[in-house]
């Protein structure tokens, strides 16, 4: 028998509580071993680790919202836990149990103001598919035509903050947290305004209108238009526009030829969004496009978008010219324009950047076609971590940019996953040449 979900307020905090005080009870205990001259190996520390990152995982998952979303964050960064915890995280990803029925009907009824047969032919009860914050069914209105709808899961809006701050808590007196008061503060911050915009649904029809409204002139490019009779805060409502999932593109139905398209058309989606409009799609994992054998891209769920200030997307370009050009000096400085160095410290070693720019270069450096299939980035980008800390007090979490680093991210595990075969550098350099 399912789990009654936790939906209120109270329920929400202490069973938050309840995880914090678990975890930093086995922290306080390894603390104590150590303190007693009974240290720890590398292969225990690691099984406690997993220990308490399981226990979290399973209840980010359970409560959904925003403390699941900061767990899918989390395990895509990768830069401020453990390592365990990163693997732990990954599978909320992909698990997100559904919410029973009666509780998505009361939902859609309260939010749309009428009940569910007058609103609908028909809402399907099994999910079309669930996510932190809400889930999705397919629905047919009255008037024949299929649609899917985005139902928010009820009390994850008015928990946001006391989730988050649970969290904090949780990760802190677990000694997780590898950055400095100051980045955690600024990280929190941003995850929390993020959040604020995804669980407004009337703020993500906006958000769509304006990407549609984006990309109108690429015919290959497709985003579902919203239903504005049947949306609100809480339930959003869109034209039912089906594709394959990545993991449905294969040789069978998609050759080389289309897969390369494919990952060119993602990859100038990316670059227009954060060049031409300064404005990022801030969720891009798998799950939130789909592709068909003409080579069409489509793009879901804008809850998460980030607007860039001009002067941000400015620095970053010229930080990016001056990695190719290997101009570290220039970088060093750009870097400092975009709040990812620390400026009161003396210049950063060539020899740093330079290792740094040969391993992400890679995709850019030749004008002959980049294998993203057999691509090794993120392994030689793991196996460089260490260094990082050499340079620890240098750096800061560029919290204007950290959804760009995201968005590039995402966008590299989708071209490893397609198995692109292309050659960008020419496509960036058109990019880079062209400023605002």
């Amino acid at each position: 028998m399912a789990k009654k979900p936790v939906t209120t307020r109270k329920g929400r905090f202490f069973k938050l509580a309840g995880m914090t005080a678990s975890v930093a009870g086995q922290y306080a205990g390894q603390r104590a071993r150590r303190f007693l001259g009974r240290e720890e190996d590398e292969a225990a520390r690691s099984e406690n680790y997993t220990r308490m990152a399981g226990q979290i995982a399973d209840t980010l998952g359970e409560l959904k919202g925003a403390v699941m979303k900061v767990g899918q964050i989390a395990s895509q960064t990768q830069d401020f836990l453990p390592k365990e915890f990163s693997d732990a995280l990954q599978k909320l990803q992909k698990e997100a149990p559904p919410m029973p029925f009666d509780v998505i009907v009361e939902q859609v009824e309260r939010e749309l103001g009428k009940p569910l047969g007058e609103a609908f032919e028909y809402l399907q009860e099994k999910p079309y598919a669930a996510a932190s914050i809400g889930q999705v069914h397919r629905a047919r209105l009255h008037s024949g035509e299929d649609v899917i709808v985005k139902v928010q899961y009820p009390g994850v809006d008015e928990s946001c903050d006391s989730d988050l701050r649970q969290l904090r808590t949780a990760l802190k007196l677990g000694g997780l947290l590898k950055m400095p008061k100051e980045s955690v503060d600024q990280l929190f911050g941003e995850i929390r305004e993020r959040l604020h915009e995804e669980l407004d649904y009337e703020n993500e029809a906006r958000n769509i209108k304006l990407f549609r409204d984006f990309h109108k002139d690429d015919e290959n490019v497709l985003i579902p238009g919203v239903i504005d009779s049947h949306s609100g805060r809480r339930v959003l409502t869109l034209e039912l526009v089906e594709g394959d999932h990545i993991s449905q593109v294969t040789p069978e139905h998609y050759d080389q030829d289309t897969v390369n398209a494919i990952g060119t058309r993602i990859f100038a989606t990316m670059a227009d969004q954060l060049f031409r409009f300064h404005c990022i799609h801030g969720d891009p994992h798998a799950g939130n496009f789909a592709f068909r054998p003409d080579g069409t891209l489509i793009m879901y769920d804008f809850g998460c978008v980030k607007k860039l200030k001009p002067e941000i997307v400015e620095a970053y370009r010229k930080a990016l010219i001056a990695a190719l050009d290997e101009d570290y000096e220039a970088l060093d400085r750009h870097l400092i324009d975009l709040g990812a160095r620390v400026e009161s410290q003396p210049a950063v070693d060539e020899a740093y950047y330079a290792m740094w720019r040969d391993i992400l270069i890679k995709p850019f450096s030749t004008d002959a076609p980049y294998n993203f299939a057999e691509s090794e980035i993120h392994k030689h980008v793991a196996a460089k971590t260490t260094t990082v800390f050499k340079y620890l007090d240098y750096f800061k979490p560029p919290v204007e940019s950290i959804f760009i680093d995201r968005l590039i991210a995402g966008h590299y595990w989708m071209m490893k996953r397609l198995g692109v075969h292309a050659a960008f550098g020419p496509e960036l350099q058109r990019y880079l040449n062209h400023s605002g």
